[in-house]
């Protein structure tokens, strides 16, 4: 699967997450059904983010993403983004805040270079570093 320049609203999550690279989405070899992104009703969502606390708190204040609430980044949102850096090496504040100042194909233009497999071109998954298409690891 390789990565698309445009996305629909649901798989650029609240928190500022790229759902195109989760691995929930980029179907590797740990997923049975892609996820079809943050905002959607979907078998292949993990548990953690049916049950999210950062997607109720935006659908509750009637906004799309954190970044357009007055408390961003919130507690919420520090708490993951420390998990996601200390994991991932990944800033969710900082995808959010590119988005904020450009948009979503702006962030989806540098995501497509630092996720695209230098072997086959499929998209990485940024949570176990395998790629979508030839299920190697990078």
């Amino acid at each position: 699967m390789k990565m698309p320049m445009k996305i629909d609203t649901e798989m650029f999550a609240p928190c500022g997450m790229n759902c195109m690279v989760c691995y929930k989405h980029c179907y590797t070899k740990k997923t049975k059904q892609p996820c079809g992104g943050c905002m959607v009703e979907s078998k292949g969502k993990p548990e953690h983010c049916r049950k999210c606390k950062i997607k109720d708190c935006v659908q509750s204040k009637g906004i799309t993403y954190c970044y357009e609430c007055n408390e961003f980044p919130c507690k919420l949102i520090k708490n993951l983004e420390r998990s996601y850096k200390k994991r991932y090496g990944v800033s969710l504040v900082e995808n959010s805040q590119i988005v904020k100042e450009n948009d979503i194909p702006f962030l989806l233009k540098i995501h497509s270079q630092k996720y695209c497999c230098p072997k086959c071109g499929g998209t990485i998954s940024i949570h176990d570093k395998v790629c979508s298409d030839c299920q190697k690891p990078v």
